[in-house]
């Protein structure tokens, strides 16, 4: 199976912020009530369910608004935060209640396509279009129902990208400057040796008072881990998505590197210090050297630079690898739109899906509003990186999220399989590690191997089971 780079799954260390159900015109709903979320009835009416933060939800209103008045189309916008969207979508699907037009995971294709949740819009979109979308944008939602296969070139899909959101990397610019030190490089990598002797230099008591104040990095294992692997020639799952590998030195000796940045060098907040204050919130404070970047970020990021410029200013810049000379890598998500294969306008739906996604308009204000990159490569890698993106605030480096899109984004393991149970099993105990360090990584990929192959040949079976059913 042919597997390209990946997406929100638009997942971000930062948490998202609460909204309320919003109306087409930007109202805040009774949060007491649940909102409709069943499709229009009348021929130009639509619904749109979406999560995201205030820099989605005003993007959006723009963007709606003028998809209004050009096609007539009455949309109710129905967003609500990450953390609910799945459990409100699920009740939705149960209720018989599916809006028109919905974000969809990767992951979740395979179960709805077989439980008839989601339309086949290939008939619906002109493959010049498609051809000009990143690869993965369109793959992630490719499903072949016969073979069971997904992500391959000439398969119906069952969604567009709202985004593709390369997880980039990032320094504080301002703590280099004041402690004079050379900036990383915008194209080169450093290497596991390099970061952590700059993350050494970074991890100083500013206050003088015996306790550090200041660290190198402050990394989340679940979200940054990966990088760190593949840049060491290592991965999770082979290449068929049948086989899980992550019993190799190359794996281990990654995790044991990512964990010893606190155990042994000290470079990183303890466990006991991130509780007092996440690292998310003591990278914006000028507390962390190095953290990720990520489109969904930026918007927040900016405010925070332009309140405390003393302390904070940031850009991007690759992944750390193992050795000089080895090729970078970090995970791309993605979240589809999708139409429900019920909508009573599913046409006019799947012209709002195309119109998000495609039309050049609604990506230049989705990506002047910061809350994602383009998904247009023509415009993302001409005008957009050239002008608009300097011009709207985005990073001095924003060039590393396209190449991140264009080739250095993998999709996060489990994306092209069935359930992610065996990928999610990696990190149930993963303390043990990198916390207390109770545990060598050595040990733990090797007692992993057998529990993750087992969950493995599960889904497998069970995408049997559901193709059977459906």
């Amino acid at each position: 199976m042919r597997k390209k780079g990946m997406a929100a799954a638009a997942v971000t260390v930062a948490g998202a912020l609460l909204l309320a159900a919003c109306s087409s015109d930007g109202s805040s709903g009774d949060a007491s009530e649940e909102p409709d979320t069943s499709g229009g009835d009348a021929p130009n009416e639509l619904t749109f369910m979406f999560r995201g933060g205030e820099y989605d939800k005003l993007a959006y209103e723009t963007a709606i608004a003028a998809f209004e008045e050009e096609t007539g189309a009455d949309v109710t916008m129905i967003i609500t935060d990450a953390d609910q969207y799945a459990t409100k979508l699920q009740a939705a699907i149960a209720g018989n209640q599916v809006p028109d037009v919905f974000y969809v995971e990767p992951g979740r294709i395979q179960g709805y396509v077989y439980a008839n949740v989601l339309a086949d819009l290939t008939e619906y979109v002109d493959q010049s279009v498609i051809d000009n979308i990143w690869d993965f944008g369109v793959d992630a939602y490719r499903f072949d129902v016969e073979s069971g296969e997904r992500g391959q070139d000439g398969d119906p899909f069952y969604a567009l990208p709202k985004d593709v959101g390369p997880f980039g990397f990032g320094y504080n610019t301002v703590m280099f400057e004041e402690m004079g030190l050379e900036a990383p490089s915008p194209d080169e990598p450093l290497t596991f040796d390099e970061f952590t002797e700059l993350a050494k230099q970074l991890t100083v008591d500013k206050d003088g008072d015996g306790e550090l104040d200041q660290w190198g990095t402050g990394l989340n294992v679940v979200w940054n881990s990966q990088a760190f692997v593949w840049g060491a020639g290592a991965d999770w799952i082979s290449e068929d998505q049948k086989t899980v590998t992550v019993d190799t030195p190359e794996f281990a000796e990654a995790l044991q590197w990512f964990a010893d940045l606190g155990l042994v060098e000290g470079v990183t907040p303890s466990a006991e210090q991130a509780q007092t204050l996440d690292t998310y919130q003591r990278w914006m404070a000028g507390e962390i050297g190095f953290f990720p970047v990520a489109p969904w970020d930026i918007g927040t990021y900016n405010q925070v630079a332009a309140d405390n410029p003393d302390v904070f200013g940031y850009d991007v810049i690759p992944y750390p690898v193992a050795n000089e000379g080895d090729d970078w890598a970090t995970w791309i998500g993605s979240l589809g739109i999708a139409v429900s294969e019920n909508s009573k306008n599913k046409e006019l739906a799947a012209q709002l899906a195309t119109y998000l996604s495609t039309d050049l308009e609604a990506q230049k204000i989705l990506a002047e509003n910061k809350v994602q990159i383009p998904n247009l490569i023509d415009y993302a890698t001409g005008e957009w990186l050239e002008t608009d993106a300097p011009a709207a605030g985005w990073p001095a480096n924003t060039k590393a999220f396209v190449e991140i899109a264009q080739e250095k984004g993998r999709p996060l393991p489990g994306t092209w399989t069935y359930t992610p149970e065996w990928y999610d099993n990696f990190w149930v105990g993963i303390e043990s590690v990198v916390d207390t360090g109770d545990q060598s990584a050595a040990d733990y990929v090797a007692a992993k191997q057998t529990e993750m192959q087992m969950l493995l040949d599960q889904s497998w079976v069970s995408a049997d089971q559901a193709k059977a059913q459906g």
